[in-house]
């Protein structure tokens, strides 16, 4: 390996470790000089740590639609509706089609939490039209991983790469809750009688109280 190349390396390396500081400091338009790979590790690691541990919203969406049918083959095709839908509007905003304003998609995107969490409250079962709103919610959360995405900014060069990597990296950081959550609560609980009423109402209905008051906090005192 010749020095140049190790000093890449070295730097890469010490930029995944500095991400959240560089980044802040709007030091993304420098990754013109990095490598389609270097880049597309970068903008992995982004999504994934938008999810885990900075979007605590997007995870409270999540687990609402883990814990009402807990099946995992269910979950999955909900979570596959959701992926399609935010990543239609994360391209459409990233290549300037659509500019939704923050201050409109934000109390949304807690609305629909709460929307969610309140049907696992009323409903017993997972109703076919579930995968629809869970469609239209995904459209709307894309918006919100725009502004983000937005805010951190993409290198011209590698624009692509890295809209398509942000996006990967988001899809894993859902993926790895909706893992963690049914391998830790539903695997073992999801067939007990209990479950609904130890299981899937408490915990929707923490969803439901947060997401109302994000909701409150976004409509009335926007950061």
């Amino acid at each position: 390996m010749s020095v140049n190349r190790k000093h890449a390396t070295f730097f890469t390396c010490c930029l995944f470790i500095l991400l959240p500081q560089l980044v802040s400091a709007h030091a993304v338009a420098d990754l013109s000089k990095f490598s389609r790979s270097d880049v597309a590790l970068i903008y992995l690691k982004l999504g994934y740590t938008h999810i885990i541990p900075l979007g605590l919203d997007h995870i409270l969406f999540v687990l609402s639609l883990v814990f009402l049918n807990s099946k995992l083959k269910t979950v999955i095709w909900q979570a596959t509706a959701f992926t399609v839908a935010h990543s239609i509007t994360l391209g459409l905003a990233m290549y300037g089609l659509i500019s939704p304003p923050t201050y409109i998609v934000e109390p949304v995107i807690a609305l629909s939490i709460m929307f969610v969490a309140i049907e696992n409250i009323i409903s017993d079962k997972l109703r076919p039209s579930r995968i629809l709103i869970v469609f239209a919610f995904g459209l709307i959360h894309g918006m919100g991983f725009a502004s983000a995405l937005t805010s951190l900014g993409l290198p011209e060069n590698q624009f692509l790469t890295s809209l398509l990597t942000f996006n990967l990296g988001v899809e894993l950081g859902q993926v790895t809750i909706i893992l963690l959550a049914w391998l830790l609560i539903c695997k073992w609980t999801h067939n007990k009688p209990w479950y609904r009423q130890r299981i899937v109402i408490p915990i929707s209905s923490v969803i439901a109280v947060i997401a109302l008051y994000w909701t409150i906090e976004r409509t009335f005192f926007p950061s």
